[in-house]
């Protein structure tokens, strides 16, 4: 039967006779399976190595087909649970997905309903059966992926407090490459919403002609208007989650300027906007992701309380601020001095009063006046930007609906010297970590750290590529994607005493084992004229400090398109709930030396089993 089926489908396109690759990949396609150019164009090549013509005909497909697709780690487990050999029958394919997919709800209708999806073969179908075709395409789908498919919609409970979940978040979100002479683009914008981010930055500073303007202050980057970007947020906001958007404004605008700012975001954002409490006008605690759904929240400045609603003049708040002693100095005291200068205005800027360099070489504390506009100010409601002074301070004066933001270097102290009251902070109030201004080729630091003691929002740059953003990509993958994960009761619970360093009465441990198979259609070197890779695989486990581990797999030489490992790896993994795991797969190209190849990463309680 499945060689009719074959032949029925492949041969009106050897009506004359052969093929060249180009019809050969069309054909390929036709057939519903995954290929890479790479790999069935160097398999065309070695069909056709001794021949004059880059033609095949039906033969050589159909050797071409079998090399690709028919998988000897598939042909074996097949013939493990089909008695003859050629057919699932769906009491085959129950125990199949009983015994190693564990799923144990497994029964016919299940069996059927995969059966009917996967199964090409009409006769088969029928007659209610699996062919090898079949089971292939089932083995190759998204419902074979080692991601949990019930984590890949919303299903974690949204109704706990905002500061109850890890929120995606972006770090100078408008940058789209460096932090000194890159380009500002509202594309910046449109990928983290795309990719699910719900907090994003926006620096905003005077621009000509009345119209407030977005860039990176005292640095060369381009310039593109608040108004746009206000517009591109509006287009994208809720199109990969429904949960509310953050807008943390580091806000260097006039008062006249930052009117301009309102009203284009009370224009544009209409009803998106959020701009009176929910519920009653008394906030004891924050609302709810799903209490705010398609709202976009401003982070900024404050003057007065939430309580007080809206006031109707101009007034003046008064913040203390650490004078810079010098250009490359960055204090990571609070968001309006998270940039470094890097480039000292020329001495017409109207700044420049406050980056005076000290006269002595300690920093000295002064009083530096912020005019915040009223009609700015009434548009913050749970997100109010606070200096952060201490843990104490905050215990004592913090309302629910103000925010922190705290340097990735004070904060790292912070988990190294305090991590149980960095905890407790963050089961109260929304912390926001930002990567330091030395940063200025936008690399990231490891986010992990920051979520082990439940800050929300550790914001990274978007832009760069690596292992820092792998993981927050991974993380965010659940529940969804939709850009909102509920943190651990540890890291809720206001009197819990968990800290990622001493784990304790929190662990609760478990056993992973991993048996990695195969690879399939691996990227061939760039190094490799023959289509051929030395690969090897990676395992690494981030999490808390005791978790963090790595295993490597051997290298399996001169093989990219079905490397054969058949190893198991195991791990002990004390705190499951804060784990990812990362599986990276590497070419060796020299003892001392590997070329990276790919990469996938997700919550370990994301992983599914089989």
């Amino acid at each position: 039967i499945s060689h009719t089926w074959f032949l029925s489908i492949i041969q009106n396109e050897f009506r004359t006779g052969k093929i060249d690759l180009d019809s050969t990949m069309k054909l390929l396609e036709k057939l519903h399976i995954p290929f890479d150019f790479a790999h069935v164009k160097h398999v065309f090549k070695k069909t056709i190595d001794k021949r004059k013509v880059p033609v095949i005909n039906i033969e050589d497909f159909r050797a071409i087909y079998r090399t690709i697709v028919h998988r000897h780690e598939f042909q074996e487990i097949f013939r493990v649970y089909s008695s003859n050999g050629r057919f699932l029958a769906d009491t085959e394919l129950i125990e199949f997905l009983k015994k190693e997919q564990y799923e144990t709800e497994a029964c016919e209708t299940t069996a059927l309903e995969i059966i009917l999806k996967y199964e090409p073969i009409e006769e088969v179908r029928k007659i209610r059966q699996m062919s090898f075709e079949g089971f292939i395409r089932y083995m190759n789908s998204e419902d074979c992926s080692v991601f949990k498919n019930s984590h890949r919609t919303v299903y974690q409970d949204m109704n706990h407090p905002l500061c109850d979940y890890f929120i995606s978040s972006s770090h100078n979100t408008y940058l789209i490459s460096d932090q000194l002479i890159g380009p500002s683009d509202s594309w910046g914008y449109i990928r983290a919403l795309l990719k699910g981010c719900r907090c994003l930055e926006i620096d905003c500073w005077d621009g000509s002609n009345n119209e407030p303007v977005v860039y990176h202050g005292h640095t060369l980057t381009s310039k593109i208007s608040f108004r746009s970007v206000i517009q591109v947020i509006d287009k994208y906001a809720f199109v990969a989650s429904d949960y509310p958007v953050v807008l943390s404004l580091e806000n260097h605008c006039s008062c006249k300027q930052q009117e301009v700012m309102a009203k284009c975001l009370e224009n544009i954002l209409g009803h998106k906007l959020l701009n009176s409490t929910v519920g009653g006008t008394e906030v004891t605690q924050l609302p709810s992701p799903e209490a705010l759904k398609f709202k976009v929240l401003i982070k900024n400045k404050k003057v007065g309380t939430t309580e007080e609603g809206t006031l109707s003049t101009c007034l003046e708040s008064h913040d203390e601020t650490e004078e810079m002693s010098d250009f490359a100095n960055t204090s990571d005291e609070d968001e309006t001095d998270e940039k470094t200068p890097l480039y000292p205005k020329s001495s017409s800027s109207k700044r420049k009063s406050d980056h005076k360099p000290s006269s002595s070489p300690r920093k000295k504390a002064k009083m530096k006046k912020i005019k915040i506009a009223i009609a700015l100010s009434n548009l913050v409601i749970y997100t109010k930007s606070e200096k952060f002074v201490s843990f104490e301070h905050s215990l004592a004066n913090q309302k629910c609906y103000e925010n922190n933001s705290i340097g990735e270097v004070r904060a790292r102290k912070f988990v190294k010297h305090s991590a149980k009251e960095f905890v407790s902070h963050t089961s109260r109030f929304i912390t926001r970590i930002y990567p330091k201004g030395t940063r200025a080729n936008s690399s990231n630091y490891n986010p992990q750290e920051f979520w082990n003691v439940g800050c929300q929002m550790v914001a990274l740059n978007f832009q760069t590529p690596g292992v820092q953003m792998e993981l927050q990509n991974g993380k965010f993958l659940d529940n969804g994607g939709c850009g909102y994960i509920l943190k651990p009761e540890f890291l809720r619970n206001r009197n819990s005493t968990f800290t990622p360093h001493t784990v304790g009465r929190y662990s609760n441990p478990m056993s992973l084992s991993i048996m990695l198979i195969s690879g399939h259609q691996l990227p061939p070197s760039n190094l490799s004229k023959t289509n051929k890779a030395d690969p090897l695989v990676q395992i690494e486990i981030y999490g808390v400090p005791e978790d963090q581990a790595k295993q490597k797999s051997s290298v399996i030489k001169s093989n990219a398109l079905s490397p054969r490992w058949d190893e198991t790896f195991t791990f002990t993994i004390q705190v499951p709930e804060l784990a990812l795991i990362r599986f990276c797969v590497k070419d060796e190209i020299s003892l001392v030396a590997n070329e990276f190849v790919g990469q996938y990463t997700l919550p370990l309680l994301s992983l599914s089993k089989g």
